[in-house]
């Protein structure tokens, strides 16, 4: 697949400064473990911010005759290093307005002091600082190249954090921790790469030097106003050594350090810190947490995130050179060429399983991707597979096959054959392929073998439709085993069947109940994948959770791979399937008021969300069905009982093949108030079941909001008020 400049560098900034990257993040959330355990301790005293110098100095003094300095940490915690009236040296944080000790001051362990070199220099001192700072600015870059990736990839800003395709766990992680972490990320990447710079001195301004830190100035009749200063504008207090005139008070305050007069309070020298020394100050606030226990606790978790991306970045990586293509022959000296079009490589995976099965034969092929189509002059067979990305969209890898395919006519007749992959869910399916076909139609030099090819959902099998057709006109065949292209994923979970219920003989619709294991974590409207009759096709079914274990509302197809499959299991047996998170359809924690609505079995979820919401948030559920049967009564009765339980407020159904037939969009024009109040007031719409529904009720929906609301449906989607989980 085609990696355009800002993967490039997103992998290339990644790969070099992995390895640092990888222990600057381990060592930094060790840090920020110990940023939190410093701030456990609360020895700040109340109404800290009211406290005057006034208020406590003389207070101070008068308990400990002999004092050398006052500390005001980054947490306002107020420590004192003096002589008491028993002669008892005392180093320990203090409450400043009665002087009493609150708290011992401890040295940081050896163990969290190995840790600091090792994170801020390698132990290679300065050398090992350049080396950090130059790769805390690639953790940068790497952040701003990811961010365009997922802006390209969503397809704009808007969309930014819109539901994201998942086509596994390496890349759904990837993009989805990526987007809640990058501010994080970015902050720690700054301030870490400007503490590096100032280390060495880069943001010195001689000028401001002179003019400010050396300003030396001899201000009269200027004072101290002690009783407006607050402790809290204060880091550190030294005192005089003695009783002579000539020593002074030494006040560090936020932005400035002043001498005083121990008697007169008179400003005697004032140096003003430049703008990088505030900048230092407010960098290592933000790089180390030490100032707040969230943000250290937010640190932390960035930190970790960041070990997490390098892992998960690596596997997708590994994965698409897996599918990388591997030539034998050159284009130019190729009777067979494979062209192939992907967003993601799994159409790669076809096209190389074809290249090798015509270079085991003997014959001279080239694979390689649209975007580097060109002339052939020993090509008699031209292959195409190409995917269609969002709504009949080219893949990344294809955006110039069409400039190219006018520009680069070919000399002699070529053969060829298109082949589209995509999913039937969607309404363009394969409209790229299909677009692909016309247009070699319309070449002088094309003849087209075969008709145009379509796979649905990557299925080994019906790709093996198109290898028949060719092998039936070809003198070179083609393995027609559909295990031959499978693809299956790794690490699948075993479920034990415990049960399954036939509750609709007139529907063909039955209840399925799975045991996953101890360790799975999963909720109602998370998916359930699996791999029927070991085939690559991909089969998801929304879930709910029924006390812990796995349901499934399913209906049962004549033709349909995944139901049969389903239909024929029982009680006892296991199957291997993968259970997904989908955190983009789950049930809101913090909304009061929502409406369910769904179709047949996409009530599923939404029965185990109802049984699961101790809460009682007011739910209304919206459902249509074709006829009255025993499916129904079943869902009738469950609604019952949760209406007792205050988990439920109304259960609305719609027949859409009984007397008086209604749809479940009728149910929602009928109450569109109900509908309009309910977004207005921050509610939550969730929808489950067949892709045509969802469009037919967003197309209601929307006509309510614009009535209402005067607002699009649109708007809802975007700030996340419309939860979708289609198919």
């Amino acid at each position: 697949m085609t990696l355009s400049f800002w993967r490039y560098s997103h992998l290339a900034l990644a790969v070099f400064s992995s390895l640092f990257l990888v222990l600057a993040s381990v060592t930094g959330s060790i840090l920020a473990v110990d940023a939190i355990q410093e701030q456990l301790p609360n020895y700040k005293v109340e109404n800290f911010d009211a406290i005057t110098l006034t208020k406590s100095l003389p207070k101070l003094r008068a308990i400990y005759p002999e004092i050398n300095e006052i500390q005001i940490d980054h947490n306002q915690f107020v420590s004192i290093q003096a002589i008491d009236s028993l002669g008892n040296d005392v180093n320990a944080y203090i409450d400043p307005v009665n002087g009493k000790v609150i708290g011992s001051i401890s040295k940081k362990s050896d163990f969290i002091q190995w840790i600091t070199a090792l994170h801020r220099s390698l132990f290679l001192h300065e050398t090992g600082r350049i080396f950090i700072g130059i790769n805390t600015f690639f953790l940068f870059l790497i952040a701003i190249s990811g961010s365009v990736l997922i802006l390209k990839r969503q397809k704009g800003l808007r969309s930014f954090f819109s539901k994201i395709v998942k086509e596994n766990f390496s890349q759904y992680y990837h993009v989805f921790l990526g987007r809640i972490a990058l501010i994080p990320i970015l902050i720690i990447a700054l301030s870490g790469t400007y503490l590096s710079m100032e280390r060495f001195h880069l943001f010195d301004n001689k000028k401001e030097s002179v003019s400010e830190m050396n300003t030396v100035s001899t201000i009269a009749a200027k004072k101290i106003d002690l009783k407006h200063t607050h402790l809290s504008a204060v880091t550190k207090i030294i005192f005089p050594f003695s009783d002579d005139k000539e020593d002074y008070y030494t006040f560090e305050l936020k932005d400035r350090k002043i001498e005083v007069d121990q008697y007169s309070n008179e400003i005697i020298i004032e140096n003003i810190f430049p703008r990088a020394v505030l900048l230092t100050n407010l960098s290592l606030d933000l790089h180390t947490g030490r100032s707040s226990i969230i943000w250290a606790i937010i640190l932390g978790l960035a930190s970790i995130n960041i070990v997490f991306f390098i892992y998960s970045g690596f596997r997708m990586t590994l994965k698409r050179r897996a599918n990388r293509i591997k030539n034998k022959y050159k284009a130019t000296e190729s009777k067979y060429i494979v062209l192939v079009g992907s967003e993601n490589g799994s159409t790669l995976r076809f096209g190389n399983a074809i290249l090798k099965q015509l270079n085991d034969q003997g014959e001279k092929a080239h694979l390689a991707e649209l975007n580097n189509y060109t002339n052939y002059p020993k090509a008699a067979h031209l292959i195409i597979l190409t995917s269609t990305y969002g709504l009949g969209d080219p893949p990344s890898n294809t955006t110039k096959f069409i400039s190219l395919l006018e520009k680069n006519k070919q000399q002699q007749e070529i053969n060829y054959s298109v082949i589209g992959f995509g999913s039937t869910s969607y309404p363009d399916f394969c409209a790229y392929a299909k677009a692909i076909d016309s247009l070699l139609a319309k070449q002088s030099w094309a003849n087209r073998y075969i008709e145009l090819q379509t796979v649905n959902d990557k299925s080994a099998h019906e790709f093996v439709n198109w290898v028949q057709l060719w092998n039936a006109q070809s003198n070179i065949l083609f393995a027609s085993t559909p295990s031959l292209y499978n693809h299956i994923p790794n690490g699948l979970e075993k479920l034990v069947v415990l049960d399954k219920t036939m509750v609709s003989e007139k529907d063909q619709t039955f209840l399925l109940t799975l045991r996953a294991g101890i360790r799975s974590k999963f909720t109602s409207g998370d998916l359930l994948a699996i791999y029927p009759a070991n085939d690559n096709r991909e089969r998801l079914y929304s879930i709910a959770k029924n006390n812990g274990n796995i349901q499934l509302a399913i209906k049962l197809h004549p033709s349909g791979l995944g139901s049969s499959y389903l239909n024929e299991l029982k009680p006892g047996e296991t199957i291997k399937a993968q259970l997904l998170n989908n955190k983009t359809f789950h049930f809101p924690k913090k909304v009061k008021k929502i409406a369910l609505i769904s179709n047949g079995t996409g009530i599923a979820p939404f029965l185990g969300m109802i049984s699961q919401n101790k809460k009682k948030s007011e739910i209304h559920l919206y459902s249509g069905f074709r006829q009255n049967t025993a499916i129904t009564t079943v869902y009738q009765n469950f609604a019952s009982e949760m209406k007792l339980k205050n988990q439920l407020s109304n259960f609305h159904i719609a027949y859409s093949r009984e007397e008086n037939h209604q749809y479940v969009m009728d149910l929602i024009k009928r109450d569109s108030e109900f509908f309009a109040d309910l977004l207005v007031n921050n509610g939550s719409i969730m929808i489950c079941g067949s892709l045509k529904m969802q469009f037919d009720v967003e197309s209601v929906l929307n006509s309510i909001c614009l009535i209402q609301n005067k607002t699009p449906l649109s708007e809802y989607k975007t700030i996340g008020q419309i939860l979708t989980d289609c198919y």
